[in-house]
This record gives C-alpha cells, sequence and structure tokens, in this order.
C-alpha cells in the first residue's frame, strides 16, 4: 500500500511538470507570435530568440512596447501585473516600451456592464436599482483585476464602484501555482537563487493576490491609510461606503480632481507644482518612516489632485508593510548615504544582519562608496534613492546577502513616486523636501531620549511580568519534588509574594514614568 501511495504521488507531480512544462511553452509561443521576446534577451535569459520570433510572429503589430503589452494581455493578469512593473522601469525598458506598457494599468479591455450589475447584486444581495439612483454602464477605467463604474446613491453621493473581473480567481490560482513550481525547482536545483529567496518571493506575491481577491481587505486599508492621515491637509483618502461593499464589490466617494501626471492641467488650473510635489513626498515619507504602512501601486493612474493641492490616492489592494526595525535601518542607510558616511551604511547593514558577520566590513564599505559617489556627484535633481537601493540589490550576490522582500515593493513604489515628481518638476528633487521629515523622525525615534523612553517601556513591561515568571518558577519547582503536597499557609504565602512582587512592579512603573517625565 505504501509503494501504491509513493508511485502515486509521483504520478501526480509528474502530471503538474508537464502541465507547467505545457504553460511555459505557450509563454513563450505567446511572446514569439507577438514579437515581445526582446525582454529575456536583453536580461540574456534565454539567448538566441531573434531567430525564433521572425519565424513565428505575426506581421504590422506596432511598437516593441505595444507587441509587448498585446501579449501580456494575452496572457493574462499576473502577466499583466509583471507588465504594470515594467511600465515604472524606463532604466531597464526604455522610455518608450514603458510608455507603452503603461496602457496596462488601466487601459484593458472591460468587461460588460451587465456583468457588473450581475456581480453586484449576487455579492450584497440586492437589485443595483436598489442600492444605486444612476450606475453607469460604461467603466471610467479597467484594469487586470477589476474595472471601476460611477454611480449615484439614493442619498445623492458620488460614488465610485469598483467590480472584480468574473473567473479571475481562476486564472491567478493558475500562474501561481507555476510561479510556486518554478520557485521550487529553482531552490533545488540552482543553489545560487536561495539567497533571493524565490520561494518566498512567490509567497509574498500570491499573498497580496489573496488579499487583492476580496475587496474588503482593500477597503480595510484604505480605511487604515485615511485614519493615520486623518486631519492631514496634503493627502486624503475617498471615504469607504461599507454598505455598498463585499468581497467582489468597492464602492468609496468619487474623487474629483486632476490626475497627478497631467502637469498641463495642473498649472492651467493655477496649481503651485512645487507644493504638490512636497504634499506627495511628505505624505510618502510619512506611510514609510511614521506609520509602516504604505500605497504599494502610487502609479500616476492611482494619484489625483484635488482644488485646494491635496494629494488623493486610490486604489488601495496593493499595500505594504515595514516593521520598525527595518524602518530604522532604512532611514539610518538612508541618511548615511545623503551624508556620505559609508561606513555608518556598512554599519547598519551588518547590525541588521542583512549582510552576513563573515564579510569584510570594509570591503562592503567600499562597494557602498562606489554605488554613493556617482549617484550624488549629479545635480540633485538628478539623484534616485529608488536607483540607490536598486544598486544595493545589485551588489547582493557578491557579499551573500539575502534578499529582503519587503524592501522590493518599496523600491518599485519609490521609483514610481520619482517618476511622478519629475514629471510635475524635473528640477526639484522629492527626497530633499522630504529630508526634514526623517530627520525628525530620527529624532524621535533613534535620538536619546527615544533610547531613555525604549528603556524604560522595557523596564516596565519586565516588571510587570516579573510576578507571572515567579509564580510560574516556584509551580516548577514544587512539581519537580515528587509526593509533596503544599500547605494552606504555603499557598497563602505565595499569594503574598505575588501581591509583594506586584506592588515592587507598580513601583518600578512609576519610577520609570517619573523619570521619562524628567527626561522630557
Amino acid at each position: 500500500m505504501r509503494g501504491t501511495g509513493v508511485r502515486g504521488t509521483g504520478v501526480i507531480a509528474l502530471a503538474r511538470s508537464l502541465r507547467h512544462l505545457w504553460r511555459l511553452a505557450w509563454i513563450a509561443f505567446v511572446l514569439a507570435r507577438h514579437d515581445a521576446l526582446f525582454p529575456l534577451e536583453r536580461m540574456g535569459v534565454v539567448p538566441g530568440l531573434t531567430l525564433v520570433a521572425r519565424l513565428l510572429r505575426k506581421p504590422g503589430q506596432g511598437r516593441p512596447g505595444q507587441r509587448l503589452a498585446l501579449a501580456l494581455q494575452r496572457l493574462g493578469p499576473s502577466f499583466i501585473k509583471a507588465g504594470q512593473t515594467l511600465s515604472t522601469r524606463a532604466d531597464l525598458m526604455g522610455e518608450e516600451v514603458a510608455a507603452d506598457l503603461a496602457g496596462l494599468r488601466d487601459r484593458l479591455p472591460p468587461f460588460s456592464g451587465e456583468i457588473a450589475r450581475a456581480t453586484i447584486a449576487a455579492d450584497l444581495g440586492r437589485p443595483v436599482e436598489l442600492l444605486f439612483a444612476a450606475f453607469d454602464e460604461v467603466p471610467i477605467a479597467a484594469a487586470s483585476i477589476a474595472q471601476v463604474h460611477f454611480a449615484t446613491t439614493p442619498e445623492g453621493d458620488q460614488v465610485a464602484v469598483k467590480v472584480l473581473r468574473p473567473g479571475i480567481e481562476a486564472a491567478f490560482a493558475r500562474d501561481l501555482s507555476l510561479f510556486a513550481w518554478l520557485a521550487d525547482l529553482a531552490e533545488r536545483t540552482l543553489p545560487a537563487s536561495r539567497r533571493l529567496k524565490p520561494r518566498e518571493v512567490v509567497a509574498t506575491f500570491a499573498e497580496t493576490v489573496r488579499l487583492e481577491m476580496d475587496l474588503r481587505f482593500e477597503a480595510a486599508a484604505a480605511s487604515e491609510l485615511a485614519e493615520n492621515f486623518a486631519g492631514d491637509p496634503g493627502f486624503r483618502v475617498p471615504a469607504v461606503d461599507w454598505i455598498r461593499t463585499g468581497r467582489r464589490v468597492l464602492t468609496t466617494e468619487r474623487v474629483i480632481g486632476i490626475p497627478i501626471s497631467d502637469r498641463a492641467a495642473l498649472v492651467a488650473a493655477g496649481h503651485d507644482l512645487e507644493q504638490v510635489l512636497a504634499n506627495a513626498a511628505g505624505a510618502f515619507f510619512q506611510q514609510v518612516f511614521r506609520d509602516g504602512f504604505f500605497h504599494g501601486d502610487m502609479h500616476p493612474g492611482n494619484c489625483f489632485v484635488a482644488a485646494d493641492g491635496a494629494v488623493v490616492a486610490v486604489d488601495f489592494g496593493i499595500m505594504g508593510r515595514l516593521d520598525l526595525a527595518t524602518r530604522e535601518f532604512l532611514a539610518d542607510m538612508l541618511m548615511g548615504f545623503l551624508d556620505g558616511d559609508y561606513r555608518k551604511v556598512a554599519d547598519v547593514h551588518f547590525r541588521a544582519g542583512y549582510v552576513p558577520a563573515t564579510q569584510s566590513r570594509d570591503i562592503f564599505m567600499q562597494a557602498c562608496r562606489s554605488i554613493g559617489e556617482p549617484i550624488f556627484g549629479r545635480p540633485l535633481a538628478q539623484i534616485s534613492l529608488a536607483g540607490l537601493l536598486g544598486q544595493l540589490f545589485a551588489i547582493t550576490e557578491q557579499f551573500n546577502m539575502e534578499a529582503q522582500p519587503q524592501l522590493l515593493l518599496l523600491q518599485k513604489t519609490m521609483l514610481v513616486a520619482e517618476g511622478v515628481g519629475r514629471g510635475l518638476n524635473p528640477d526639484v528633487n522629492m527626497w530633499t523636501l522630504a529630508r526634514p521629515l526623517i530627520e525628525e523622525w530620527m529624532i524621535e525615534h533613534r535620538g536619546p531620549e527615544a533610547r531613555i523612553r525604549r528603556g524604560l517601556e522595557q523596564a516596565v513591561d519586565a516588571a510587570l511580568r516579573l510576578p507571572v515568571l515567579m509564580d510560574a518558577l516556584a509551580t516548577l519547582a514544587e512539581q519537580s519534588r515528587s509526593g509533596i503536597r503544599l500547605h494552606p499557609d504555603t499557598l497563602r504565602g505565595r499569594g503574598a509574594d505575588r501581591m509583594a512582587m506586584l506592588s515592587l512592579a507598580l513601583a518600578l512603573a512609576a519610577l520609570a514614568a517619573a523619570l521619562f517625565a524628567l527626561a522630557r
């Protein structure tokens, strides 16, 4: 029976591998058919593909970026998402290709208004006519996962209704299975790939997709981000209509504003572009450093400028989180680069454990200098902190550094933010505008007062846990004495001991609070 089970498992694994190999062949065929294999050639993944593309391609399909966009659209939502990411990498793809891929963000073929209505009725349990006084059949935007319709509620509120594409879950499940198989294959057969954590990267992507497939999570993300910026005049988030929101439907207030990428319209409307840029930079750094919760898809189609100059964000399906330790590492590292202090940059990498202790600190410092000097030797407006992170990632193999998946989304978001900033004002560096915010945050979290506060908090926490620890140790000692029963007076004594320890803990807590008050 055991042998039969092993054979059955082997047959299943073989069938899975054959299915994925067939899928890979289909992907290669679609790319070749659209004459869109050039990104793989550029990256050196599969050299010599030009002849294959010439044999299979269809004539008259436009520019390279247009051909690639058509191929990715044909391959499905996961590949459309890959194209959206590539559209932000003009440094890799070239300006023309990146611009052509930008159409994958929100200009995809829509599904019918009839399907959208049926989805809304099924998800919310009521017909569209009862939920909305008016509903636009033609969507205002159509992307890889969902499309957006404008509507009006019976109360007269102008809203935007986001509806998931039909069959989107099954399409992503198929591609995620392929990606997981490829990641597993890479880690088993290519030891050098393990430091890049392909399985973890795919798992992170799968978790992101899982959250995007349930629009209630996006609604919660929008609500959390709005709460973080409550009262901030420079950045706003549209309110969620929870009554008209479900797993496949998200309704928010309609955003009235000018796309942040439409510089001419912003100038015509009388906006101060430097102030708009300052608002965008400030909001980004507050999200990353203050909150550790940031919008991970800040492309120009997701940002608008309201009449008062505030930046208004939409589409909260991709959000990033950074813990305090990672935020402190980033702040120290970025300030080290900005100040030209490469020893500090090296120290924070070793302290964070990103570079193994077996590596040479001096040589890593030299590598950091080789990255920083060319970047910061340029005019201020040309400095790219996202490019800086990209250069750091590029030297990871040399120093046996493990990939940090939580930083990959941040780098992609920074690249997009830089593109938006340069579109608004190519002569102003948005990171310079945000530097005072980083310095203020570092003083608050890294200065002497912060260290005193953190030490006192740890002391109070330890003191409050001390009675429980003492009680647990006493119980363990008693249980180790086989056959010994506790006398009631002993139990009463232990209760008194616990009360004494609790009193001590409270006294220490009061002392800590007094010391902190004096320190301030």
